[in-house]
């Protein structure tokens, strides 16, 4: 029987042949392809490849993780940390509602703007300052805020300016409502530390009718940029944990006007948190120690897409 190489029958099957084999090759050039794709996956170059390209969105539902510190950057008008947190949620743009007094409305006719006072930044906002230093009453409540970068894995933001404002124990907002339109108490503005936290001392707010219990937040670039909402890079609100709010206006004196309203909303039926998902729901919602009797610590991480 004659022999022959299998190069040499090959060459005399013709051109349909020829064909078949080319197909076949690239068929196994694409599997070799794609298991050098698995394993690329596998060892966590993907990862790397979603940090590099630095993770997008539109702010209301970016995520970023890391378990590890990141380098620090900086820039002229602000600064990043090498501390980074777990994980983080991008927290959605909220209206500023209608008693931001941050510049954008107006009380009486003029123009309503706290952040171009003297004595805005501080910590404990309880009292006014100016010409009143009038306290207003309630349930003590210290809040950190912990700054972070959501497309930077969760890279901690330092050197920001962040006001926040919220209404008293009996839902009214100082310098807008009649009563207390010369009192300025339960506002102020803070800058993020080499940490990229501010602590808040203020009170536990009261839960007024059609809408859900929370705190107004602007964060700025800078300080020297505090002073217009129109400068803000985030304007956000924080809901206020559900069953905390149950125990402070059921057992706390000054929020008995809170219970019929709180009855009457959840974060879902709420105007503003109705739009937000469940992510965005938690990371709005600051965790909370505490009681009535000796008020109540947490913390809270803000996350900037930025």
């Amino acid at each position: 029987m004659t022999s022959h190489r299998l190069d040499d029958h090959d060459h005399h099957l013709g051109l349909e042949h020829d064909l078949a084999m080319i197909a076949r090759q690239l068929r196994e050039q694409r599997l070799r392809e794609r298991r050098q794709m698995l394993g690329w996956l596998m060892s966590g170059g993907a990862a790397a490849a979603l940090v590099a390209c630095g993770g997008g969105g539109d702010g209301s539902g970016s995520t970023s993780s890391s378990s590890s510190s990141s380098s620090s950057s900086s820039s002229s008008s602000s600064s990043s940390s090498s501390a980074s947190t777990a994980s983080c949620v991008a927290d959605p743009a909220e209206t500023n509602g209608p008693y931001p007094a941050d510049g954008s409305n107006t009380v009486n006719g003029s123009v309503s703007n706290i952040l171009t006072q003297s004595g805005v930044v501080r910590s404990d906002i309880r009292s006014s300052f100016g010409t009143s230093t009038t306290t207003a009453p309630g349930v003590p409540l210290v809040l950190t805020i912990n700054l972070v970068n959501v497309n930077n894995s969760c890279a901690v933001l330092s050197d920001y300016a962040i006001y926040i404002w919220h209404c008293n124990r009996s839902g009214e907002y100082s310098l807008y409502s009649s009563d207390i339109q010369n009192e300025n108490y339960l506002r102020g503005v803070q800058v993020t530390d080499s940490n990229g936290q501010v602590t808040f001392t203020t009170l536990f707010p009261a839960c007024y009718s059609g809408r859900y219990p929370h705190i107004h937040i602007e964060v700025y670039q800078t300080l020297a940029a505090a002073t217009t909402y129109a400068n803000a890079v985030l304007t956000s609100q924080m809901a206020m944990p559900s069953d905390i709010c149950t125990t402070v206006f059921n057992d706390a004196t000054g929020y008995s006007a809170s219970i019929a309203n709180f009855e009457a909303v959840t974060t879902s039926t709420d105007s503003v948190f109705a739009s937000s998902t469940a992510a965005q729901i938690a990371a709005q919602t600051p965790s909370l120690s505490g009681s009535v009797s000796d008020g109540y610590t947490g913390t809270i991480t803000v996350a900037l897409d930025v």
